[in-house]
């Protein structure tokens, strides 16, 4: 999905994001008689994301649940909620994540995101006007009179804070590959019979880039306090326990689905 759009006289918006279908860029104009209202599923639209973006404040709440990878050129840290394309594990049949599981703040903000305007560099907030929480008769509105409604002015500052933690985690990343301390891992399933005994050939799951204990312990003393210092160590250890969350995610996976091969 690109959230390239062109209104009026304005330059394009560029970018993209997990999600998102139609998104516009935020207006009283072209959103006045628009807002939000109660769904059936609302965690629908996760259903078919198997590994959300996390940020490094998340990651130690998000530890208890998922395993945290890092992924593509970028490392960009992803909580893995599936081990199939299309398919998240931790959304149910009513289209909601259990109480005991963390939902993402990249989640949380949907239907708004923001997207750069290369022309003024700055950030516009934009709605995904498909979205099915959005509605022409809305229970909550984006706009007042013309003006942002409370509910919008707090959408603008939870992106806020979510784009400074983005940029936080593309800092401390930088920071772990800058100290060498990614190493590349594979993840894999061997299937067994209702005896346990080993059936078939293993399956791959996921090859990812993780912190390597062994670095990290073996840094020099003045690093790993640049790394203490920067708050950075305990998010290091919250990925590294995160990893222990594998094995109860793929057997989530072979019980809600067992037939289909797993591939992430």
């Amino acid at each position: 999905m690109n959230t390239t759009q062109q209104t009026g006289g304005q330059s394009p918006l560029t970018g993209q994001v997990l999600f998102y279908q139609q998104p516009q860029p935020l207006s009283p104009e072209d959103h006045g008689g628009l807002g939000v209202k109660q769904i059936p599923e609302p965690f629908g639209f996760l259903r078919q994301a198997h590994a959300v973006p996390v940020t490094v404040t998340e990651f130690g709440l998000a530890a208890s649940s998922y395993p945290i990878i890092f992924v593509g050129n970028d490392r960009t840290p992803v909580a893995v909620m599936g081990v199939r394309q299309g398919q998240n594990l931790f959304v149910d049949e009513q289209g909601r994540v259990g109480e005991d599981h963390y939902v993402p703040a990249f989640v949380r903000r949907y239907p708004f995101v923001f997207a750069a305007d290369d022309s003024s560099d700055r950030l516009v907030l934009c709605v995904d006007r498909a979205a099915p929480m959005v509605s022409n008769q809305p229970e909550v509105p984006f706009f007042e009179n013309g003006q942002p409604s409370k509910f919008t002015n707090d959408a603008v500052e939870f992106c806020k804070e979510f784009e400074r933690q983005r940029r936080a985690t593309a800092d401390f990343v930088k920071m772990l590959m800058e100290l060498d301390l990614m190493e590349q891992k594979t993840v894999a399933f061997q299937p067994r019979d209702n005896q346990g005994n080993p059936i078939g050939d293993q399956q791959k799951i996921a090859d990812y880039y993780a912190i390597s204990e062994e670095r990290l312990n073996a840094l020099p003393d003045a690093k790993y306090l640049e790394l203490r210092n920067n708050g950075a160590v305990g998010a290091c250890y919250a990925h590294l326990v995160s990893l222990l969350n594998w094995p109860k995610i793929i057997q989530r996976a072979v019980r809600l689905s067992p037939p289909a091969p797993l591939n992430a």
